[in-house]
């Protein structure tokens, strides 16, 4: 029998972060329009941050539904600014419940969330949870970057997660950009693969090459497919309670994470 859609798969997404910079963004619709190795690339999207000078909603919604035109989309957070992914204090799931009504507002149907920085907290799957979102935010391993003890989720497969009063289905990130085309080319090969990267590697064309070729090594190695497409298989999956998946400490209003964290390498 071969195996089903959630036993071996190559995803992809972006971390479009810089939407209504002209220069990223035509990198990316042109990345996306035409992705190496024909997997489709989900655009998981940065809302605009009025509060950080962000005004142009016009532009950022018609590219937007571009974006949503051609694969899988998905919300976005940073929770403190656009440049700085994860939060600095107060409410990080308020953000995620405001930015995802907002979304709606716009007549625009998110499927997927991501966490910036990788943050996440129980609060937080709570509230995606309530918005319908498959989190991607959990990862395989722990982004090296993050401070010792700094919040974030851990999974080895697709599953969801029991919060006891509410589930949230999640399927990890396992490759960034910079170690995609090393894992790809080596034996031991997750059978599982989700490959991330931001919109704005494309800009350099060094990174865009590596992001390119470690796609099409990946697409001969595993089958093509879309978050979209293994969602539709949630039903099957295991259900993993969050004291599981949770690691390190959350943040409360009041605390402070040292340093402005990115998405990662």
């Amino acid at each position: 029998m071969p195996p089903t859609v959630t036993e071996r798969y190559a995803v992809v997404s972006c971390h479009v972060e810089r939407p209504l910079d002209d220069r990223v963004w035509a990198a990316f619709a042109a990345f996306q329009e035409r992705p190496p190795g024909g997997i489709p690339v989900a655009a998981l999207i940065r809302p605009p941050d009025s509060e950080a000078g962000e005004h142009d909603e016009a532009t950022w919604l018609e590219r937007a539904r571009a974006a949503a035109a051609v694969g899988p989309f998905g919300h976005h957070a940073h929770f403190t600014s656009p440049t700085h992914a994860r939060p600095t204090g107060g409410d990080p799931a308020e953000r995620v419940a405001r930015e995802g009504a907002w979304l709606r507002a716009q007549g625009l149907a998110p499927t997927l969330f991501c966490g910036g920085g990788w943050y996440t907290d129980a609060s937080v799957t709570a509230a995606c949870a309530a918005l319908g979102y498959v989190d991607v935010t959990p990862r395989t391993t722990r982004p090296p970057y993050l401070d010792d003890g700094a919040a974030w989720a851990q999974l080895d497969r697709p599953a969801w997660i029991d919060l006891d009063a509410t589930r949230l289905a999640a399927v990890p990130t396992t490759h960034g950009a910079g170690d995609l085309l090393r894992a790809a080319l080596r034996p031991g090969l997750a059978a599982r693969v989700h490959a991330y990267f931001h919109d704005t590697d494309l800009v350099d064309p060094r990174r865009r090459r590596l992001i390119a070729l470690g796609l099409h090594v990946l697409a001969r190695r595993r089958p093509r497919s879309d978050l979209d497409l293994v969602a539709a298989s949630a039903a099957d999956w295991p259900v993993v309670p969050w004291t599981d998946v949770a690691r390190g400490e959350p943040v409360t209003a009041g605390s402070v994470e040292n340093g402005s964290i990115p998405d990662g390498p």
